[in-house]
């Protein structure tokens, strides 16, 4: 991501290549789940954020091209989310509309889908964003009744319907419960967290204080009138949610009492160090340049340049940001010092301290990576000053926009100009880097 307008030394801007600049990004308030957003469906949620991105910009639903969002946990009623929040938003039943997954990052994938249209010249103005609700996820019955079930709506007579029903047994109702965790290796991020944390000695105490950290910033930010993505929400029935219900200061010795969340007795990741199940929802307005500049908009932030990796799903889930920063720089003809804002996912507080110490490691440099030094580690003056998805809340497809729209804010109110996004997921990461 860069600020406008360009002042750099450096530019990035490719001959031949539109610029593509995020004109306005908005969230609906991040809650936990089970709370305000608990009666609703994920297009309800989505619905919101899109109602929020037209009231801010103004812009004419039937100057939008396309609508890309992203999901993870997918509502079988609403497969293609993307269509049912834009319909319910307003859009044109002429506007196409489509969904993406790819865990954590969905929404970043559906930023960078935007972009890639942009790009090709297929549309000028693409709205993508992403949403989860956690509160209701779709809990499964067993296969052998399903199947069972399947066959018994096919059942012609009633003596078949019965013999059916007869070979019912009591494990069938065993439900098939929702986890996140890897289908390849079975295991839940939290273990991957504890191992990684392990591997590169983070202590429990030093997440511990770096959760504190970010309760304690995302607090300030919000009380300081910083968090400007965010847009009320009146929820049906209820009261309008103005802010995220997550953050909550609170103090070393609270957090220290917690038992191991995932590796049991001897883990370090708790429920005070890792992010919190959480509903909400995201949308960002992109445009090429010459259209935002045509329409009147002043852009938040160009979009310049962007990277996906991935990794060995068993012991280095996590890492991808290590991975690709450096791989984003040399992209972008830009070195760390460059950077003036990180915006890094925190899925959990050891996650993102070994990702600190990979980069700022030579040894893991040639030995995992193949590169001749390390990238360095970001300055944390410099790194999720306005809190994380340990504070703010991790609604999985919904994060990607958020940490975009953080970024840009943050470079206009420092005045910088350069910022790196980067975000772990279920075997991938993307990262976005802001140039003029």
């Amino acid at each position: 991501l860069a600020a406008p307008p360009p002042k750099s030394k450096k530019t990035l801007t490719k001959s031949g290549v539109k610029n593509i600049v995020v004109v306005e990004g908005v969230r609906i308030p991040f809650l936990q789940s089970g709370t305000s957003y608990a009666d609703l469906m994920p297009h309800d949620l989505a619905r919101a954020a899109l109602q929020g991105l037209l009231n801010r910009t103004s812009v004419p639903r039937e100057v939008v091209d396309y609508i890309v969002y992203g999901t993870v946990i997918q509502e079988v009623k609403t497969s293609n989310v993307a269509r049912e929040a834009a319909l319910g938003a307003g859009f044109s039943d002429k506007t196409p509309a489509h969904t993406v997954t790819m865990a954590c990052i969905s929404s970043n994938q559906a930023m960078t889908t935007g972009v890639g249209m942009i790009a090709a010249g297929q549309c000028d103005v693409v709205v993508a964003g992403g949403v989860e609700l956690m509160s209701d996820v779709p809990i499964r019955h067993s296969r052998k009744m399903r199947k069972t079930m399947l066959t018994l709506n096919r059942a012609k007579t009633l003596g078949q319907k019965l013999s059916l029903l007869s070979k019912i047994r009591p494990d069938y109702f065993a439900p098939e419960l929702p986890a996140v965790a890897e289908f390849s290796t079975s295991e839940t991020m939290g273990h991957s967290a504890d191992r990684l944390a392990a591997a590169f000695a983070v202590s429990r105490l030093e997440q511990d204080e770096y959760a504190l950290r970010s309760h304690t910033l995302a607090k300030k930010a919000q009380d300081g009138g910083l968090l400007l993505d965010v847009v009320p929400f009146k929820v049906p029935g209820k009261d309008t949610v103005t802010k995220d219900n997550g953050i909550r200061p609170s103090s070393m010795e609270q957090m220290g009492k917690l038992k191991p969340a995932f590796v049991k007795p001897y883990g370090t990741v708790t429920a005070a160090n890792s992010s919190f199940l959480t509903d909400g929802a995201s949308a960002v307005l992109l445009m090429s340049e010459e259209k935002a500049l045509a329409m009147g908009y002043k852009p938040k932030a160009y979009l310049r340049d962007f990277v996906y990796v991935s990794q060995d799903p068993k012991d280095q889930l996590l890492l991808g940001p290590t991975y690709a920063t450096p791989k984003v720089l040399e992209k972008a003809g830009l070195t760390m010092a460059d950077i003036d804002v990180f915006e890094f996912h925190e899925a959990f507080a050891g996650q993102i301290l070994a990702n600190l110490k990979a980069m700022d490691s030579d040894w893991f440099a040639q030995n995992y990576m193949g590169r001749k030094s390390k990238v360095g580690a970001p300055p944390l003056e410099k790194f999720n000053t306005w809190g994380g998805s340990l504070s703010l809340g991790h609604p999985f497809a919904a994060t990607g926009c958020r940490l975009v729209m953080t970024t840009a804010h943050s470079l206009k109110k420092e005045g910088g100009q350069y910022g790196l996004v980067a975000a772990c997921a279920a075997g991938g990461l993307p990262k976005c880097v802001l140039g003029p």
